[in-house]
């Protein structure tokens, strides 16, 4: 709810626990066993090739001391050959299906995490606040995009690769791998000393960025509110403070993993240190071939380059994690937090009816006085209301109560027999639709783009939906008409024909009562007078509330509220507040006089 002055910060949605998030990964490829098995077949396949070609290099060094022939020495050479070649293109293989695994659980991800914030109650979405949606949606998306598909594949096959070239050193000889082993612990401690601590830093960094979100969408949607108060200084250094908190989490992110890498690199020296060791005992010993005692450190140094694989895309994999666990946790949100159908109210029961506001108090949560205070008003089914006031006076929070977004904490709103503190979500909607200036084409075909209204209604109801409008002419000089391709990468369109579309969606969605708030103001002056006979044509029989813009609009409506500081303090027809010579006259004259 916008225009109502200071907001407090929104609760977040929900994240998930790692758990969760392995669950819905393991649940995801449960569904997909043909491709998991074939990533999983290809990876395995691939590490194992890769590490071959260093267990043949210590039977040529063993060949060479025993005095092999040529041959034998040639055969092994086009073995490792044939080995480095098959193993790069099945790792080749195996980060192509990686990816294309990767990409499937993305979609499906993004699909879900879209549908189920499409499914919440708009209370819900004021509540937490549009930066922590958008953040999630959009930043949060495309930060595990770019995880899987580089740091995930590179993990993955890294971890592959360790545990089959820790197995080849075994394979050697069981002392050298104990050997090699020995520095298992060391890689487990800095593991241990790291992850508990990195994850919450990064999760703590994708919170900063949705709340610098969230700070810059408020602070750009209130924009006139802030400027009526002289708060551009403070929304400023809100803005600032957060994007310092964003800098200062990446700085102390950076830090933490260099300290990571040092931990890292003294556990690889302490393994390369004993395979040394113990082989030279070893082959003094002669309990090995110096074929064996060859290809260990050899075989142990391969480690290094998937441990520091790991190691610096580990970054970038724990980013994903943590968008992981925010885009899971988005999926579950409380079952009471979506949409449910409600039998009780259908948009067919486009009859008028009347609005009766009763004693409205409404407060944001830990607020230092309400938003709106004992508000009472009615509007007559059919009537229309303009509601007056200047920026912050609430006219936007009660036009959003009126459309059922939110409950006062004392009152009601009532549309004919239903009180909307009764209804759900889809009860609400199927009696007032709501337009707003944050008006929206989907890319897509005209056609997809109005039925998201009515989503049975034919192409005669679209185009008689667009004529009712003023769009008619427009539509019908598209190149395909209808099936004409908007929105993103489609048919590029100008504020007012983006106006009349979500006018016509309200033609379509056939509810006894609108709500515009300021529905028109992007349009300028070209297109307002255009704009407004729309309006009125889209609203005609139907019970109307206005949050008027231009004063144009509050003049041709029945009757007129002016809101000030949360209070009704005028009400009455335009002639009547113009004789009252109160707050709307003055408005009025100014308004003239600026005209």
């Amino acid at each position: 709810m916008s225009g109502a002055g200071t907001r407090v910060a929104p609760a977040a949605l929900r994240t998930a626990a790692g758990g969760e998030s392995t669950r819905w990964v393991a649940a995801r490829c449960r569904e997909l066993p043909w491709l998991t098995a074939a990533t999983v077949f290809t990876t395995v396949a691939g590490a194992t090739l890769q590490v071959l070609p260093v267990l043949l290099l210590g039977r040529v060094v063993d060949g060479v001391v025993q005095g092999d022939g040529r041959s034998v020495l040639v055969t092994v050479g086009i073995w490792m050959g044939a080995a480095a070649l098959l193993g790069a293109a099945a790792t080749a293989l195996s980060t192509y299906l990686i990816g294309r695994l990767g990409a499937d659980l993305l979609a499906r991800l993004r699909e879900g995490a879209v549908r189920t914030v499409l499914g919440m109650p708009s209370a819900r979405i004021e509540q937490v606040g549009r930066g922590d949606v958008l953040s999630r949606v959009g930043d949060d998306v495309a930060v595990l995009s770019r995880g899987i598909r580089s740091a995930v594949p590179t993990v993955f096959s890294a971890g592959v690769l360790v545990a089959i070239a820790t197995i080849g050193m075994f394979g050697l000889d069981w002392r050298l791998g104990l050997a090699g082993a020995g520095a298992l612990p060391a890689y487990a401690l800095a593991l241990r000393w790291y992850l508990p601590r990195s994850a919450p830093l990064y999760r703590g960094q994708r919170i900063a960025q949705a709340d610098r979100a969230q700070a810059l969408i408020s602070g750009l949607d209130g924009i006139d509110t802030v400027r009526a108060y002289r708060l551009e200084g403070a929304f400023r250094e809100k803005v600032t403070a957060e994007s310092w908190r964003v800098r200062d989490l990446g700085v102390e992110v950076f830090r933490f993993f260099g300290r990571f890498v040092g931990r890292e690199n003294r556990a690889e020296f302490i393994g390369l240190v004993l395979i040394l060791l113990v082989g030279y005992a070893l082959l003094e010993g002669d309990a090995a071939t110096l074929g064996e005692v060859a290809a260990a450190p050899l075989m142990f140094h391969r480690l290094f380059t998937p441990l520091g694989a790991i190691m610096f895309t580990f970054d970038e994999a724990q980013k994903s994690g943590a968008s992981l666990t925010r885009l899971v946790g988005v999926l579950g949100e409380a079952a009471e937090d979506r949409l449910v159908g409600d039998t009780s109210v259908t948009s067919a029961d486009a009859v008028p009816h009347p609005v009766t506001v009763q004693g409205l108090t409404f407060s944001y949560p830990d607020a230092g006085r309400p938003v709106l205070e004992d508000i009472s008003l009615t509007i007559p089914a059919g009537g229309s209301l303009a509601l007056v006031g200047a920026t912050g006076a609430g006219k936007s929070t009660l036009a959003a109560l009126i459309a059922g977004i939110g409950h006062p904490q004392a009152g009601s709103v009532r549309v004919g027999p239903h009180d909307l503190a009764d209804l759900d979500e889809a009860g609400a909607r199927a009696l007032v639709s709501i337009l707003t200036q944050e008006t929206h084409v989907f890319s897509g075909s005209l056609a997809d783009d109005l039925r998201l209204a009515a989503p049975g209604a034919d192409d005669t109801a679209l185009m008689d939906a667009l004529r009712t409008v003023g769009a008619g002419a427009w539509a019908e000089a598209l190149p395909e008409g209808l099936d004409t391709a908007v929105g993103e990468g489609g048919e590029r369109l100008d504020v007012t024909k983006v106006a009349q579309i979500a006018l016509a969606r309200l033609v379509l969605g056939r509810t006894p009562v609108v709500v515009l708030d300021e529905s028109t103001a992007e349009a300028g002056s070209e297109g307002a007078a255009e704009l407004e006979r729309a309006v009125r044509a889209a609203c005609a029989g139907r019970t109307t509330l206005f949050v008027a813009h231009r004063l144009t609009q509050a003049m041709a409506a029945d009757r007129i509220a002016v809101l000030d500081a949360g209070r009704v303090v005028e009400q009455g027809t335009h002639d009547e507040l113009v004789a009252l010579g109160g707050r709307y006259a003055r408005l009025w004259r100014a308004w003239r006089e600026g005209s």
